[in-house]
């Protein structure tokens, strides 16, 4: 009988070890989901053609998810039609007052104001296109002292912006978020 066991054994772990032959599992420690086939990533400049201009923001934007890519992914990056394309623009540049006070003087005023960057992205996946992505929003912002000037914070809050932006794309890309 026990031989018997043994056996049936033995035949149940020989079907369950052929059927996960035929499966592929893909697991990462940052998140992403990537379809084994999917071997390349396109990454398009992302044009600013927001009313208002910040002159390092498009090429802080594309680099920025360019290099999450090559850091997070087993992608090799190509100039286009890559596995997962990834383009757009951004759409939104601006600085508005998010906390209103009583002045002094007795009237209202900004205390704090807060600056949005505001992208539209598009996403291709070859091979799982129910992921992709047409003209998606992505939004992010920060707070700054309405003491200060745009210009004077503006170069230390686009990174900041930049790396939420980059996340939430990322995201939408490969962790399936």
């Amino acid at each position: 009988m026990n031989i018997r066991k043994t056996v049936l054994y033995l035949v149940a772990a020989l079907a369950v070890l052929t059927l996960l032959a035929g499966c592929r599992i893909s697991f990462s420690f940052s998140g992403a989901s990537i379809h084994p086939d999917a071997k390349t990533v396109s990454i398009a400049y992302i044009p600013n053609n927001a009313p208002m201009v910040a002159p390092l923001l498009s090429p802080t934007l594309t680099d920025a998810i360019k290099d999450r890519f090559q850091r997070q992914t087993r992608l090799t990056e190509v100039p286009e039609n890559g596995d997962i394309a990834i383009e757009g623009e951004i759409t939104g540049y601006t600085s508005t007052p998010s906390s209103i006070s009583t002045l002094a003087d007795g009237s209202d005023g900004a205390v704090r104001n807060r600056l949005t960057i505001t992208v539209k992205i598009r996403i291709n996946n070859v091979y799982e296109p129910h992921y992709n992505v047409n003209d998606r929003s992505f939004s992010a912002y920060l707070d700054y002292d309405s003491n200060q000037l745009l210009t004077e914070v503006e170069n230390s809050l686009i990174p900041e912006i930049v790396d939420m932006l980059v996340d939430d794309i990322f995201n939408a890309a490969v962790a399936n978020w």
